[in-house]
């Protein structure tokens, strides 16, 4: 059975969500969006104050946690129905001046850490025989772009964790994707604006119009809450049978 549906739509009822990188953009987005559809929602966030002023205001709980520490991933509740991957950073640089501890960093925040949680969490879905794993993935995990070596690595390895999940899950009910937007208006899009502008000498728009928006048809930023209800629809009453995908919500970027 895909959902606990009730009358009045809450077709997550009874189901608990875990959410990392919750505090902030799409996983606020997506936390908001989970707790609206009756779901418990563990806001898993770096930042203490925003994930518990957004737990409380949802009715979730608050778990504060740096996910590139392997402790406070393995201190994780391991009871969570559903596990959005969402947490991630960025840092831009050509691969020859790459600093690698930034490199490294990426890599456990946004491959590691979700390893990690998906280790702890899959018993307890295979357990119930239904879960739902999405991987807030990018365009990035389908096509790659200069000077993102670390991110680019990151996302097509999250691609690679999701579709082993998805071939390991299906026989207990459990089904495991990405979704891959391009430029999403968050603070973490809104800092490589201005860093760019400051690079290129160029104002902010002409970032977002000549270097963000260049390689989609779509010519504007998605916002957080498309992707959110993108990432719920993988959650919902319909989608059993989708597992090992990746969704593009990129505009027509991979369309090129």
């Amino acid at each position: 059975m895909d959902s606990h549906e009730t009358p009045d739509g809450r077709f997550l009822a009874g189901r608990t969500a875990m959410v990392t990188g919750a505090a902030a953009g799409i996983g606020r987005a997506c936390a908001e969006a989970f707790a609206a559809a009756g779901a418990h929602v563990y806001v898993v966030d770096l930042a203490a104050a925003p994930a518990e002023e957004l737990a409380a205001r949802i009715g979730g709980t608050a778990h504060v946690a740096d996910l590139s520490d392997p402790d406070a991933v393995e201190a994780l509740p391991a009871d969570a129905d559903i596990v959005v991957n969402n947490a991630g950073l960025q840092h831009v640089a050509p691969v020859h001046e790459f600093p690698v501890e930034r490199f490294a960093l990426i890599q456990r925040v946004m491959v590691e850490a979700p390893f990690r949680i998906l280790r702890r969490t899959l018993p307890h879905m295979y357990g119930r025989g239904w879960g739902r794993v999405v991987n807030v993935s990018s365009v990035h995990g389908l096509r790659a772009s200069a000077f993102k070596s670390a991110y680019v690595t990151a996302k097509h390895a999250l691609e690679g964790l999701s579709k082993t999940v998805a071939l390991e899950g299906a026989p207990y009910g459990v089904t495991s994707n990405c979704v891959n937007p391009a430029y999403v208006r968050t603070a973490l899009v809104e800092r490589q604006i201005a860093a760019q502008a400051l690079a290129h000498g160029i104002h902010e728009d002409e970032v977002v119009e000549r270097i963000m928006l260049d390689r989609t048809a779509v010519k504007r930023l998605i916002e957080p809450d498309e992707v959110a209800q993108a990432v719920l629809f993988l959650c919902g009453p319909h989608t059993g049978y989708v597992t090992g995908a990746s969704i593009p919500l990129d505009g027509g970027w991979t369309a090129h």
